[in-house]
């Protein structure tokens, strides 16, 4: 018995030792591939008669990323972002190699300002005489948006069209809360900040339902009228289709005009040949928009810089531990860069955010308003720039937004919750203390506010508002009561935005640029962008190091699909229990 443990252990032994030299080696394997991927200054070719293919259900992020794992599976190296891709089909338009564009109409992955912006440059490039086909066997609203900007649509004669208008969505927890018995403890400022609706309502407000059908009009007139466009039939006519729900079957959509053709895909694929000169045996030379674009060099010879600087996602206090997060401190590291760099002339902040932690945002923007004393600071928005990603933009020198953006919601609030009925009559457990000063306590959770605690607390909140309604004034130029008129957390369109001068006009990424660039009397410049994109391997181990928490988020945004956004509140929730936050409502999701 003896021998046999001797032997067991010794055996064991080794084949711990064996995993941890393969496991040593298969690491080593991947760095040293990854490494010269990363190093590899190969640029992929573009061939002859090239198809550049936009696949819409690929998110488009606004900073470009690598990801070198790619090469070890069935994935995009490169996956570009909202700039990169603009400036893509720019070149591609004179590409004399790029012969046209095929749009694959699966389930859009983007918001509508995106889409916008995206849709704006396939219809430039159409102007160079090129052709673009979209072709889809489930389209959707979205999808359809996009394809509106083809030449010709192809729907699978067994495919599916959506037509039936818009509708917003959102998820109440009132429900969820009262059964866990827990209580929370709201306050806010603005009669339109609905926020915190799904914590202390069970449906809508009068007042949000009034801002979302307003938002939500602007949006249905655009979709409206690029669908006219392609199919010239005018905007009532086409409502009208949506309102009675005529379109059920693809023959419906053909004879309708919503489409041009009932293909199959070697049908659609054939006529790409006969675009490109393809005889029927030939392989169609396809090539992805994200591939394309790393082909692109941004350098347009000059010294002089016009620099954007990408703010997408939530903005919290300190440093990121997420991709798309805006982290005070890891803001700030990024704008002393650009306020030191003599190359650079001009900013532009490019913000897709809904906001976040209020002091986050003061101290974003108090680098930026340095930033600004220095060179000129101009501002993009895209798909959504409200409260504090509103906040940190207010004080640019111009701001510009398209008309799909969400903006506004320029009010605050706090949450917390009193737990005491949940640990008492969940799990029988109960409290008590000591304390040699009345606010010793607070908050703690485990109790309800006083009367007095709830005051104080009130009183922060609004403090944070007026403060946020003065950086607004001094920024656009208006007195406090004239933005107090139009802010109470309301959001608005990009359109309307313009009416109420939050913004100072109606344009993409390009225009903000432009400007930036006569702000700083510039003629021949480079852009350049920041942060510089990290490449996804680097991060998945850097996370892997720190915390495997967000590797088993990813899981978790995998099983739960489109509900997953409804997990992501309540852990934001979480994160967020008695903080004051400049946030806007949560999870607008519009189809």
């Amino acid at each position: 018995m003896k021998q046999f443990f001797k032997m067991f252990f010794a055996s064991l032994l080794a084949m711990i030792v064996t995993g941890i030299i393969i496991f040593g080696v298969f690491i080593g394997l991947i760095v040293s591939a990854v490494s010269s991927s990363m190093k590899s200054d190969k640029e992929p070719q573009v061939a002859k008669n090239t198809v550049l293919t936009i696949d819409l259900s690929k998110r488009l992020h606004e900073q470009s990323e690598r990801n070198s794992l790619a090469i070890f599976a069935d994935g995009d190296e490169n996956s570009v972002g909202v700039y990169h891709a603009i400036n893509a089909l720019q070149e591609a338009k004179d590409d004399d190699n790029i012969k046209g564009i095929l749009i694959k109409l699966n389930p859009s992955a983007n918001g509508w300002a995106t889409m916008q912006q995206l849709r704006g440059a396939i219809q430039d490039f159409k102007a160079s005489g090129k052709f673009v086909y979209a072709y889809g066997e489930n389209i959707t609203q979205g999808a359809y948006y996009m394809a509106t900007a083809a030449d010709s649509i192809f729907l699978n004669p067994m495919g599916d069209m959506e037509l039936k208008g818009f509708a917003t969505t959102l998820a109440f927890f009132k429900g969820t809360l009262d059964k866990l018995e827990l209580e929370p403890e709201i306050f806010y400022a603005g009669k339109f900040k609905s926020a915190t609706e799904p914590f202390r309502a069970d449906k809508m407000s009068d007042a949000n339902r009034a801002q979302i059908t307003e938002f939500q009009k602007d949006f249905w007139s655009e979709f409206l009228q690029a669908s006219s466009q392609f199919t010239k039939l005018d905007t009532i006519a086409l409502h009208q289709l949506a309102a009675s729900g005529t379109i059920e079957f693809p023959q419906d959509a053909l004879k309708n005009k919503l489409v041009s053709n009932l293909l199959y895909w070697d049908e659609v694929e054939n006529r790409i040949k006969a675009k490109t000169g393809g005889k029927e045996k030939d392989k169609i030379k396809y090539l992805s928009l994200s591939e394309y674009a790393a082909t692109v060099s941004d350098d347009n010879g000059g010294d002089e810089r016009v620099a954007v600087l990408f703010a997408e996602g939530n903005i919290i206090d300190g440093e990121s531990d997420d991709d798309y997060q805006i982290a005070s401190q890891d803001m700030i590291d990024e704008i002393r860069k650009l306020r030191n760099n003599d190359k650079v002339k001009a900013v532009v902040l490019r913000v897709n955010s809904g906001g976040g932690s209020a002091l986050a945002s003061e101290v974003i923007l108090r680098e930026l308003q340095l930033l600004k004393a220095k060179k000129p600071l101009v501002a993009s928005m895209g798909d959504v720039a409200a409260s504090g990603g509103y906040y940190i933009l207010c004080q640019a020198d111009s701001i510009f937004a398209m008309p799909n953006t969400i903006t506004g919601s320029i009010g605050v609030f706090t949450m917390m919750f009193n737990s005491e009925k949940l640990w008492r009559n969940k799990m029988g457990v109960t409290f008590d203390g000591v304390k040699n000063a009345p606010y010793a306590d607070f908050p703690n959770g485990i109790r309800p506010l006083t009367t007095d605690e709830a005051a104080k607390v009130q009183r922060s909140v609004d403090n944070i508002y007026t403060i946020f309604k003065s950086r607004v004034a001094a920024g656009r130029k208006m007195d406090v009561a004239m933005v107090d008129s139009f802010a109470q957390g309301r959001v608005w369109s990009g359109t309307d935005a313009l009416q109420i001068k939050l913004i100072d006009g109606l344009g993409n990424l390009d225009r903000a640029i432009a400007s930036a660039a006569a702000l700083a009397k510039l003629k021949d410049y480079n852009t350049v962008t920041y942060p510089e994109p990290i490449d996804k391997f680097e991060n998945m181990l850097k996370r892997f190091k720190g915390n495997n928490a967000s590797i088993a988020e990813q899981v978790v945004k995998k099983e739960f699909g489109k509900e997953y956004d409804w997990y992501r509140q309540l852990k934001q929730l979480q994160k967020m229990n008695g903080g004051v936050m400049a946030l806007m409502p949560f999870s607008i999701i519009t189809q």
